[in-house]
C-alpha cells in the first residue's frame, strides 16, 4: 500500500530563526525552502501528487505557483523541481486534473490533450485521466431501477469513462513516458464496480476510485467488496483521498494498492485539537498567536483599546515560559498562567487549559525522534505562524508513515495467522 502526498506548495524555510522570528533576506521561496522529503528521513510518503489547477490555475484564475515557479517546473521537470534527483530518494510523482476544483462546472474545464500534455511536459511517472466528480452516494439504488438514478450522476460517470478512453488512445499515439491511470466514479457499490469493469475493458491496469472522501468507512468497504468481484488481479487500485489507517486491512484485502490525502499534514494547523500526532494518539498545540498576526488584537490595538507594548510583553512571556518549562526551570501552572493572561488580552472565549495541561505534562515532543522534534524541540508544539505549523505538519506525516507501516505489518500478520 503506497501513500501519495498532494503538493500544495507547503515547504518550510530552513533559515527561519525561532527566537528572533526572522529569516534570511536572501531566501528565495521554494528554491531555498524544504519539502517534507527533504526534512524527514526516510521520506514520509511513497510519492507526490501534483495537480494541474495548482500549477496552471483554472480558466480566469491563477494557480498557487508563481509564474517563475511554473516556468521552472516545465523547464526542469518535476523530478528536479522537487529535488528528487539530489539524493537517493525513490519517490514517484503522479498527476491529476484537480476535479474538486471544477466540481460545480457542467463539464471538466480541461481537454484530454491539455491534461496529457501537462503530465508529459512535467515528466511525471503516473498520470490520471480527466474525470468529473459525482457528489452523491446511495447504496439503495443498487436494488432500484436505472430510472431512479439522477441523470446528472449518470452523465458524469459516462463522461469520465469517455474521457478515459480518449486519454488512453492519445497516450498510445504519443507514446508518452508516464503510466496512465483512469478514475472510476459511481453512486453505489454496483455502479463503481460497473465503472471499474468498463475501464478494464478499455485497457487500463491502474484505476483510481474517486469521490470517496465524504463516504463513511462501511460504504467504502462495501464498494471495495463489490469492486473486488470484477477487479482483474493484475490491476492496481488507488483510493483517492482516503487515509483511514485503522481499516487498511480491509482496503488492501479488497485490492487497494495506493491512496492519497493531506489530512495528517493539515490537522497540524486546521484541526481544533488534534494538532500533534503520536503513534497512538494526538495532542493539542498551544496557541500563542503573533500580536501582528491576530486580526482581533490588531484591531483593538489600532482602536486604542489595547496597549501594544503590553501585548508584546505578554506574548514574549508566553514564549519564554514555555521554553523555560521545556528546560524544567518552571512548572506547568506558570506556563498556563502566562497563556491565560495573554488570551484575556485578545478575548479568547474558549478555555483550553485542560487540553494544554495534558500536552504540557506529557511533553510528547521529548519522546519523538523525528527530525523536526529533534531539531526544534518545544517550538513544534507552538501553534503560531506557518514556519512552526508546517514543521508540525511534517512531524505528523512522519508519524502517519509509522502508523501506516504498523497497520500493514499487522495486516500481513493477520493473513499469516489465517
Amino acid at each position: 500500500m503506497q501513500f501519495y502526498f498532494p503538493d500544495s506548495q507547503d515547504q518550510i524555510d530552513p533559515s527561519f530563526d525561532f527566537i528572533t522570528e526572522r529569516r534570511s533576506i536572501y531566501r528565495v521561496r521554494q528554491r531555498d525552502d524544504r519539502y517534507a522529503h527533504d526534512v524527514i528521513d526516510p521520506p514520509p510518503y511513497d510519492g507526490l501528487l501534483i495537480s494541474k489547477p495548482m500549477v496552471d490555475g483554472l480558466p480566469g484564475k491563477t494557480g498557487k505557483y508563481t509564474e517563475a515557479q511554473r516556468n521552472r517546473l516545465y523547464r526542469e521537470g518535476a523530478k528536479r523541481f522537487f529535488r528528487l534527483n539530489q539524493r537517493n530518494v525513490n519517490l514517484k510523482i503522479m498527476g491529476d486534473c484537480g476535479a474538486f476544483t471544477y466540481v460545480r462546472e457542467p463539464e471538466p474545464v480541461y481537454t484530454v490533450e491539455e491534461v496529457l500534455s501537462f503530465y508529459a511536459e512535467c515528466g511525471l511517472d503516473l498520470g490520471i485521466a480527466v474525470d468529473h466528480l459525482i457528489f452523491g452516494y446511495d447504496a439503495k439504488l443498487d436494488t432500484k431501477g436505472a430510472a431512479d438514478v439522477p441523470e446528472e450522476w449518470k452523465f458524469r460517470q459516462d463522461l469520465t469513462i469517455e474521457f478515459a478512453a480518449e486519454f488512453l488512445q492519445l497516450h498510445r499515439v504519443r507514446k508518452c513516458g508516464f503510466k496512465p491511470m483512469a478514475v472510476a466514479h459511481g453512486w453505489s457499490p454496483l455502479s463503481y464496480a460497473m465503472a471499474v469493469s468498463q475501464l478494464q475493458d478499455i485497457g487500463y491496469d491502474r484505476i483510481a476510485l474517486g469521490g470517496m472522501v465524504p463516504l463513511k468507512t462501511p460504504d467504502i468497504l462495501d464498494t471495495l467488496r463489490e469492486v473486488s468481484v470484477v477487479l482483474d488481479p493484475l490491476v492496481q487500485l488507488h483510493l483517492l483521498g482516503v487515509t483511514r489507517t485503522a481499516h487498511l486491512q480491509g482496503f488492501t484485502g479488497f485490492g487497494g494498492t495506493r491512496f492519497n490525502r493531506t489530512s495528517p499534514f493539515v490537522q497540524a494547523f486546521k484541526d481544533e485539537k488534534d494538532n500533534y500526532h503520536t503513534l497512538d494518539g494526538s495532542f493539542i498545540a498551544l496557541r500563542i498567536p503573533q500580536v501582528d498576526g491576530n486580526t482581533r488584537l490588531r484591531k483593538q490595538v489600532t482602536a486604542g483599546l489595547v496597549d501594544q507594548r503590553s501585548a508584546r510583553r505578554l506574548e514574549r512571556d508566553c514564549l519564554s515560559s514555555l521554553r523555560k518549562y521545556d528546560k524544567d526551570c518552571i512548572g506547568v501552572e506558570s506556563v498556563l498562567n502566562a497563556i491565560r493572561g495573554y488570551e484575556e488580552l485578545f478575548g479568547t472565549k474558549k478555555d483550553r487549559s485542560a487540553e494544554y495541561r495534558r500536552t504540557l505534562e506529557a511533553k510528547p515532543w521529548k519522546q519523538c525522534g523525528c527530525t523536526v522534534c529533534t531539531e526544534i524541540g518545544v517550538e513544534v508544539i507552538i501553534f503560531r505562524g506557518a514556519d512552526r505549523n508546517r514543521r508540525r505538519g511534517f512531524h505528523n506525516l512522519a508519524v502517519f508513515s509509522q502508523r501506516l507501516r504498523r497497520e500493514l505489518d499487522r495486516s500481513r500478520e493477520g493473513l499469516v495467522d489465517a
